[in-house]
């Protein structure tokens, strides 16, 4: 148990300094200022159908994603907001108009997962929202488009190692916290 502690504390040092050296790059680099009035100002506001508008949000959501990964403090929060209300404006106008198959919402629901999981460090609501994403899909497996069959259910299959891993981890973790009693 003390050496999972070491090494969740030099790992968290490792991920630190990582974020030292790339946080330059992502906030002072002119691209990426470019990147996100791109989707601001032209891609999402003028999006002419519901998957593109969806794909946007869940980019900005990514972006700021990656962004919060490298950042700490009122930097870090700022980002991880910004990040959730792109995902939660893509969530919901993707449950409003889109089928629960349709490989952009799903590959959503799995970012926006990841998000809860790996971000905020919720795995109730990552595990509630893939679950969701994966049943409602599952539901309508019959009626999958072709076209889109084989994107869908590989979607489906990262979801469900996702479910599986997160499910494994918590089982893992309260095994751990348990006093060996013998």
């Amino acid at each position: 148990m003390q050496c999972q502690y070491h090494f969740r504390q030099l790992t968290y040092i490792s991920l630190r300094e990582i974020g030292d050296l790339i946080k330059p790059l992502c906030h002072g680099n002119r691209r990426n200022h470019e990147v996100k009035d791109l989707l601001d100002k032209h891609l999402i506001g003028k999006a002419e159908n519901v998957e593109s508008k969806v794909f946007y949000l869940k980019m900005q959501g990514d972006y700021y994603r990656y962004l919060a990964e490298a950042a700490a403090g009122d930097e870090r929060r700022g980002v991880v907001e910004k990040s959730e209300q792109s995902y939660q404006k893509a969530l919901e106008l993707a449950r409003e108009q889109m089928q629960p198959t349709h490989p952009i919402r799903l590959g959503l629901a799995l970012n926006f997962s990841v998000f809860f999981y790996e971000i905020l460090n919720a795995p109730d609501k990552a595990c509630v929202l893939a679950k969701q994403a994966f049943d409602e899909a599952i539901a309508e497996l019959d009626s999958l488009n072709e076209d889109s069959y084989k994107d869908s259910t590989l979607i489906m299959q990262l979801l469900r190692d996702n479910l599986t891993l997160w499910t494994n981890d918590d089982d893992q973790l309260e095994q751990a916290e348990q006093p060996n009693v013998e």
